[in-house]
């Protein structure tokens, strides 16, 4: 599995390759600025991009709009964001076209390797990796009783946010200590309520629905 990294500190981005080298990724590329990344997504091809948020030149939004914009040319480009902050408008874009293959962590939140490397096999064969922060800010927005969020139970709240997060059925009911059947019951209410098309493709519904809570503002 071939990655793109792109990381402006240097210690990071070196122990980040030495992470993903261990556990058997092949680095494509690892660069420091936003024309780099350009070049290696154009280039190379990766199965999966890990993109910093502010890379230079201006340290602004340099690795989203690279990504982007490779996503743009090559739609469904896995994509993993490795940020400081929760930037909201950058987590509803890389939603937006719901081609899948997106995550997005909070580095200070990232606690251990095997938390890391499975976010990063889950992007790259098309799932989602969100955290729960960003996810909890999604879901803030969408607030307010004229809202469709509003139709749902605090326990189908509860579902949706580990959906979002790319949790299985299976693995929100042991979250939740309730059986599985009674998440699939959630699952499709949750659906019926907010006008959805149920899925049995975890990754599509939870693209779905993320793109639906964070569009129509």
């Amino acid at each position: 599995m071939r990655v793109v990294l792109a990381e402006d500190l240097f210690l990071l981005r070196d122990g980040l390759v030495r992470l993903l080298e261990a556990h058997g990724f092949e680095i494509a590329a690892a660069v420091e600025s936003g024309p780099e990344l350009a070049r290696a997504l154009a280039g190379l091809e990766p199965d999966v991009a890990v993109v910093d948020v502010r890379l230079p030149p201006t340290h602004t939004d340099e690795g989203l709009q690279c990504a982007l914009d490779a996503r743009r040319e090559r739609p469904g480009l896995p994509v993993l964001v490795l940020s400081q902050h929760v930037e909201q408008l950058y987590a509803r874009e890389l939603l937006a076209d719901g081609s899948g293959g997106v995550g997005y962590l909070l580095k200070d939140r990232v606690f251990d390797a095997e938390q890391f490397v499975d976010a990063v096999r889950r992007v790259a064969q098309g799932g989602t990796a969100m955290d729960p922060q960003v996810i909890q800010q999604l879901l803030a927005r969408r607030s307010g009783d004229d809202r469709p969020l509003a139709r749902l139970t605090p326990r189908e709240l509860e579902v949706l946010e580990l959906m979002a997060q790319g949790r299985t059925n299976a693995a929100i009911a042991g979250r939740l200590v309730v059986t599985e059947r009674a998440i699939a019951k959630h699952t499709a209410n949750i659906f019926a309520k907010l006008g959805l098309e149920v899925s049995d493709d975890d990754n599509r519904r939870v693209l779905a629905v993320l793109a639906y809570l964070d569009h129509g503002r």
